[in-house]
């Protein structure tokens, strides 16, 4: 494995971790499809024990992901490792991801345990993990603050016990490049039987250092494995960017001297089904994936580009999944058309019927729009705001009157349960006004934490609007998500689909960090 640097990505996992990005187990696997087609070669599933819709949603991708290897995080104790050998059951390649806190502050403060008894537990998750599972990796959470010699003596133990792989987590961010390479480095040389077990780095980004602290674990320390997620989506800071880290390695093999098995013409578009499924909206100055990664706006970057396009470019856009010609169909395009379309995206949808509720919305967005992008169709599939018998609040219609002078006043209906309503309300704006006539039937209580309005497409005003409302309540934080060519449908879309995922309680317990 010397010239193969592994991509763990645990977009479905960590990133979920992030206030307000739980997914559903149909959009799980949606995105699990794409990182499949990305060529990811550990998919880290979610955590089988926090909850019966993560233990559902680990089983379903581990029965039909056939690539990549596909992991579930586990806590080290028999009941967390057992809920996560029976999800990957049906895998065609599984792995137990176990770990237990290492670092004095944790054991003191949140284990409340002693360094013997975490060691002690340590090996016994490992030992009773291996019965379970050939392939084993084991985390000692918030390893880069924990004690040196501690820290060797666990993982010489769990790496005797059957672990196949060993992953050194930047737990709260605290790294820097130099120290936590040379840190990893040194566990390597001074634990005998380091050569037993493929190393990794799990770094966040508090200090905005993730991904070059990473790559220095690569690099110094001679990790071999990277885990990371789709946009560094992840709580806090987020996690290391897995579109960086790729393109970094493979820009700069001359350095690296390693290749990974990515398909990076699928980066562009898992980063943009990932945003689009959680309302994490990619910042304009992104790298690698951001609208402005390949723009030029400097008269002198300009002239260079032209000449030449490596005088300012190091990648090629293409290369990564940008796509110059992006339309694609029209009001007078049919149904198979579509359909094709669908599967060139890397969208599949379960039924005959599912394909037919999407082209008909296709059909419905093509007679009001004139050209349809390839992000149009993404948004239309992947709105969880669209018509579902099963939701409790589903979006009907909506009319508003907004006049300079007076005040805007919006009506909805709606349903909630099986029950139709139509309610109308005054607001500061149209969009103030549709919420509030939401709210006063809905009742949520919730508190409205963000409310931001993306463009689906870029150099038109007849772009898609994409509208994120993130509510909390009781505790709960929840994103929603709607597209329509009107902001103030689109607005009414999002908060409904938020106010579904605040209905659908699924208590979670906490993962690591």
């Amino acid at each position: 494995m010397a010239d193969k640097l592994i991509i763990f990505d645990t977009t479905l996992r960590d990133g979920e971790q992030s206030p307000g990005a739980s997914m559903t187990k149909d959009e799980k696997l949606r995105i699990a499809r794409q990182l499949e087609r990305l060529r990811v070669d550990v998919i880290e599933a979610g955590f089988a024990a926090s909850s019966n819709g993560d233990f559902e949603a680990v089983k379903t991708i581990a029965e039909h992901i056939r690539e990549s290897t596909i992991c579930s995080l586990a806590r080290a104790n028999d009941r967390d490792i057992a809920r996560s050998a029976e999800a990957l059951a049906h895998a065609a390649r599984g792995r137990i991801h176990t770990f237990i806190a290492t670092s004095p502050l944790h054991m003191e403060k949140k284990l409340r345990m002693t360094p013997d008894q975490v060691f002690e537990q340590a090996k016994q998750a490992v030992r009773f993990a291996r019965n379970l599972c050939g392939d084993i990796e084991f985390s000692p959470e918030d390893g880069y603050r924990s004690e040196p010699d501690f820290l060797c003596r666990v993982l010489e133990a769990v790496i005797a016990e059957g672990a196949t792989t060993i992953n050194i987590p930047d737990t709260v961010g605290y790294a820097v490049p130099e120290l936590y390479g040379n840190f990893i480095r040194e566990l390597r040389e001074r634990i005998p039987n380091s050569d037993k077990a493929i190393w990794s780095v799990h770094c966040h980004n508090d200090l905005g250092m993730a991904v070059a602290n990473s790559l220095a674990g690569v690099k110094i320390g001679g990790a071999r494995q990277v885990e990371c997620t789709i946009n560094g989506l992840g709580e806090r800071a987020g996690n290391c960017s897995l579109e960086e880290v790729v393109m970094a390695v493979r820009t700069r093999r001359d350095y690296f001297g390693l290749d990974v098995g990515i398909d990076t013409t699928q980066i562009v578009p898992a980063s943009r089904m990932v945003s689009q499924t959680t309302g994490f909206v990619v910042q304009p100055n992104k790298a690698v994936v951001g609208a402005n990664a390949f723009a030029h706006a400097s008269g002198i970057h300009q002239d260079g580009v032209l000449k030449a396009r490596d005088t300012y470019e190091i990648m090629r856009a293409e290369d990564v999944g940008w796509s110059a010609n992006k339309i694609v169909l029209g009001k007078l395009s049919g149904r198979n058309a579509f359909k094709q379309r669908l599967q060139e995206l890397g969208v599949e949808l379960e039924s005959e019927s599912e394909v037919n509720a999407a082209f008909a919305r296709f059909k419905d967005l093509a007679d009001r729009k004139t050209e349809i992008f390839d992000e149009d169709i993404i948004a239309l599939v992947g709105d969880e705001s669209v018509t579902d018998e099963r939701e409790h609040y589903r979006y009907l219609s909506l009319s508003q009157r907004s006049e300079t002078g007076e005040r805007p006043h919006a009506r909805v209906a709606f349903v909630i349960g099986s029950e139709e309503f139509t309610v109308d309300s005054d607001g500061n704006g149209p969009v103030d006004a549709t919420l509030k006539a939401i709210e006063s039937k809905a009742q949520s209580g919730a508190e409205m934490l963000l409310y931001s309005v993306n463009a689906i497409t870029s150099g038109s005003t007849e772009s898609q609007g994409e509208v994120t409302v993130r509510l909390q309540h009781g505790g709960r934080v929840v994103n929603g998500v709607g597209a329509d060519p009107d902001i103030v449908v689109a607005s009414a879309k999002a908060y409904l689909a938020a106010l579904n995922k605040l209905h659908a309680k699924g208590e979670r317990v906490a993962a690591q960090g």
